[in-house]
């Protein structure tokens, strides 16, 4: 047995060593948004006002499907854990894309059997990616309770707050194993464990607006049974870690039985004529595209739904704390739901740019695979090649963006009584076109002329996120917002935006693109 795990050691420090910068990141990122999210509440509410949440999100199922059950909530701890729990897929998505990436996409690489021509055992890859990623799980759990435990929240609450989002991300990494049995492509077993994610999420929302039973078959469900700071039950995670433990043995059982490289589902054989589309390359890049673009599509519009349907009672929310309503009325003098709504189409904006972004990142995947060499050895040119997957991005990055707009305005529109919401929030939403064509413009750049770096992509999604969402709250100097682009559109549609600095953002992403375009035509292929 121990045989079929040599050298798992040698490869968890190459993982840790491959992802310092990106584990560093997650778990930095998600303790951080975790501790804002508890200060923000103990500074702004009272006891009286988090009696008065506790009876508007009681009886508010949409809180309940995004949240969890309304427990504790007259409670500072309890308040704290209500607004975690929607943090808790982003620890869920660290758990499955790192086990993923150092299991299915090391094999689809080739890496994983010139590796295992040394004295590496069959099952060492698929243990070191879940100790690595059981670690991470584990620290952003203990890191964010002890900086919920050192803002005055009880300690034993905040521990099981902390293990419980530990659980969560570890119990997605045996599911993200799992999933890299299953299919021969890192990014079909990516999308496999995002869409169980997806499932097991829904099947937690039903079940806590219904008996509560279907909760008993997520792992959502399961963390969220610990009822942090109301009661502090250990057991559910006990219950999370047997499963898990459970699914890895299936998982590892799936793996002693197949070939390197195979899956447990052969793909399908292709027609045996390609259609003429393929034959371009716009085509080619919108068949190579076009499932991630779907994804994004369809869960932008899902959130701007379930988020249009919260924004009618935005009011009701606030309650009669003054302190939350003298800080949004210096901000502007439009309505709480309004202002509501801008901030949740600046999320909506962050959610297109992560798509935009992945979108050109398609470019240089297809470079490391070789399978661009491959089309450029044609009549192709890299202007073509390239250009095809930036439109193919542009232009899904408007759809997602659009789809969720359009999505927040049919459910606010359908609670407010008024269908003129949803071309309103649509037209307010392409005040973000610009920030997020810079955005993408950046990407093109650093594919185009840094390609060793291209993972440093992301820095441009998580700046804007950071400055968006917590440059109020941490009080962060003008030039440092200043350094997002998102941040020089106003709070659309509470506020207008002037034009000029949309041209500016528009002029540098021109630019920007152009300078990418030009690195990747001079620089060597491969």
């Amino acid at each position: 047995m121990s045989a079929r795990f040599a050298g798992t050691g040698a490869l968890v420090r190459l993982a840790l060593r491959r992802d310092r910068v990106r584990l560093t990141l997650w778990v930095g990122i998600l303790v951080a948004l975790i501790a804002w999210s508890a200060q923000s509440i103990l500074a702004l509410y009272t006891e009286p006002d988090l009696a008065t949440f506790a009876r508007t999100a009681d009886a508010n199922a949409t809180l309940i499907a995004l949240s969890g059950p309304a427990r504790g909530l007259e409670t500072f701890g309890g308040r704290v854990a209500f607004e975690v729990w929607q943090m808790a897929i982003a620890v869920a998505l660290m758990g499955l894309l790192t086990v993923v990436r150092h299991t299915r996409h090391e094999e689809e690489a080739g890496r994983a059997e010139l590796l295992r021509a040394a004295e590496v055992g069959r099952h060492a890859h698929s243990a070191a990616a879940l100790l690595v990623t059981t670690g991470a799980s584990v620290a952003v759990g203990l890191g964010a309770a002890a900086l919920l435990a050192l803002q005055d929240l009880p300690a034993t609450g905040s521990l099981v707050l902390g293990l419980a989002l530990a659980s969560l991300g570890t119990s997605f990494g045996a599911i993200g194993l799992l999933a890299a049995q299953v299919t021969e492509h890192g990014r079909a077993a990516s999308g496999l464990a995002v869409a169980v994610m997806g499932a097991t999420y829904v099947a937690r929302a039903v079940g806590d607006i219904g008996s509560g039973a279907l909760s008993w078959v997520s792992p959502f469900g399961w963390a969220q049974a610990a009822r942090p700071y109301a009661g502090d039950r250990w057991w559910p995670l006990i219950v999370s870690v047997a499963v898990s433990g459970v699914v890895v043995l299936v998982a590892l059982a799936v793996e002693e039985r197949r070939d390197v490289g195979a899956g447990l589902v052969r793909p399908r054989p292709g027609p045996p004529a390609a259609s003429s589309a393929l034959g371009t390359p716009i085509g080619m890049a919108w068949r190579l595209q076009r499932s991630t673009l779907l994804a994004w599509t369809v869960g932008g519009a899902l959130l701007g739904l379930a988020m249009g349907s919260v924004a009618e009672s935005a009011d009701d929310l606030v309650g009669d704390n003054e302190e939350i309503r003298d800080y949004l009325a210096s901000v502007s003098g439009a309505s709480l739901a309004d202002l509501f709504l801008a901030t949740i189409l600046l999320y909506l904006a962050l959610v297109a740019t992560g798509y935009a972004l992945q979108a050109v990142l398609r470019v240089r995947a297809e470079e490391a695979a070789g399978r661009g060499e491959t089309v450029l050895a044609t009549a192709t040119s890299r202007a073509a090649w390239a250009g095809s997957h930036v439109i193919v991005a542009a232009g899904g990055a408007v759809c997602v963006l659009g789809t969720a707009a359009g999505g927040l305005g049919i459910s606010y529109g359908l609670a407010a009584g008024d269908a003129g919401e949803i071309p309103r929030l649509v037209a307010a939403a392409t005040a973000y076109l610009p920030p997020l064509a810079l955005a993408l413009a950046l990407a093109v750049a650093v594919v185009g002329l840094w390609p060793q770096g291209s993972v440093s992509v992301w820095a441009v999604l998580v700046v804007a996120a950071f400055v968006g969402l917590l440059g109020d709250g941490l009080d962060l100097p003008g030039w440092v917002r200043d350094v997002s682009p998102f941040s020089h559109v106003a709070a659309v549609p509470a506020e207008s935006t002037p034009a000029l600095p949309l041209v500016v953002l528009g002029f540098l992403a021109l630019v920007t693109a152009a300078a990418g375009m030009v690195g990747l035509r001079r620089r060597d292929i491969g």
